[in-house]
């Protein structure tokens, strides 16, 4: 398998980045990735510039590569701001992009293929911990909505191509990640990232050092405003996202519970499945049918949540989640719990027992996987 080639959808995010890593440590050297607008600078990987927005175009590629394998990584995403803003793009845009690989998967005659989901699919108010069984068995939470329909959209796309194509593609829903590549964009990150930059950033005018703040703002820019900018308007910006030298912002309670998973763990998991577990041995495990993918074995049974959960099992409130940051990043201000805005479900941590079964568990802990993050983060070039 490590000489058959590769493709990677979405290699320059935080989820697919962390995939052709660990393909790389694996030994794999056939890896093929696509970006949309500037060409990624990782070694060790054949870049195309594609538009996974067009289906002709994605066709076209599949058509010309023949890809064996497929990570499907690619996805819009973004926080609780983000996805409640945005709506329209994160439903459309990974509606498209899904839809494309996924057909042009099946066209092309692809082994194999991994699609990554999110654990945002499950009910706003299903039991804890999460198991696979749950989806759609209520409402969803109402600010990612549309993300989740998407990403279900996608489960189900695999899971009924299975079904009557007899191809051999699995979905994963991996709970919060975390890593490098991350996205740090205050106004469109996920909740871990956006505390550590913020309270970073914190820490930095808590120390006078303007410096710090000044490259942090060229690395990303918040709302255009980059290190050139005098000091006041950076000031400005700064404690417009809830960041002052005194107290850092934190939106809603605190209270909700979120699962975090290391995205090294991440891919170390998707890695493995691929590798050692096919469609039907998920069939097998689920609902006792040993076969090979032949649609005729399906028909006196209903195939449903054959999607894996991807986590850790283990959650931490906001609250103890900030203050760990805040102890590993070295900050001295306090925190204000913003109570007017949104705290999004209040309890979410995945049910990880079919993973188990499967026989893979996650490594790396949360506090070690913060101190390797926030020492990616400070320094990154």
């Amino acid at each position: 398998m490590q000489r058959s080639k590769i493709y990677v959808a979405g290699g320059t995010g935080l989820v697919g980045s962390a995939i052709i890593k660990k393909l790389q440590e694996r030994g794999y050297t056939n890896i093929v990735s696509t970006y949309h607008e500037r060409k990624p600078t990782l070694e060790g990987v054949r870049w195309v510039q594609l538009d996974l927005l067009n289906q002709k175009v994605t066709e076209e590629f599949f058509a010309k590569e023949h890809p064996d394998y497929v990570y499907l990584a690619a996805a819009k995403v973004g926080g609780i701001v983000a996805n409640n803003i945005y709506r329209a793009d994160f439903i459309y845009q990974n509606l498209q992009i899904q839809n494309n690989i996924i057909h042009s998967a099946y066209k092309h005659h692809v082994k194999k293929l991994l699609f990554l989901g999110s654990t945002c699919i499950y009910p706003k108010n299903c039991p804890q911990p999460i198991k696979e069984e749950y989806l759609l068995t209520g409402e969803l939470e109402y600010t990612n909505e549309p993300y989740a329909i998407a990403k279900i959209a996608g489960i189900k796309m695999c899971e009924s191509f299975n079904l009557q194509y007899g191809t051999n593609f699995i979905s994963v829903m991996p709970t919060n990640l975390y890593g490098p590549n991350d996205n740090f964009d205050l106004k469109t990150s996920h909740v871990l990232p956006a505390l550590l930059r913020k309270i970073y950033l914190g820490k930095c005018l808590d120390e006078d050092n303007l410096e710090a703040v000044r490259k942090d703002l060229d690395k990303n820019p918040i709302e255009g405003i980059d290190g050139k900018a005098n000091k006041e308007t950076i000031l400005q910006i700064l404690e417009k996202y809830g960041i002052t030298k005194e107290r850092i912002e934190i939106w809603g309670s605190g209270k909700p519970k979120r699962e975090f998973l290391y995205s090294d763990d991440m891919a170390d998991a998707c890695v493995y499945l691929m590798e050692k577990i096919d469609f039907k041995d998920i069939l097998q495990e689920q609902i006792g049918i040993n076969t090979t993918c032949d649609v005729t074995a399906y028909t006196t049974k209903e195939v449903r949540n054959t999607h894996i959960n991807i986590g850790t099992g283990e959650d931490i409130s906001i609250k103890e989640l900030a203050y760990l940051i805040k102890d590993i990043v070295g900050y001295n201000g306090n925190f204000y719990f913003n109570t007017s805005k949104p705290d999004g479900t209040m309890r979410k941590v995945t049910d990880v027992s079919k993973l188990h079964t499967l026989g893979w568990r996650h490594k790396i802990e949360l506090e070690e996987g913060i101190r390797k993050i926030f020492a990616w983060y400070t320094n990154r070039k």
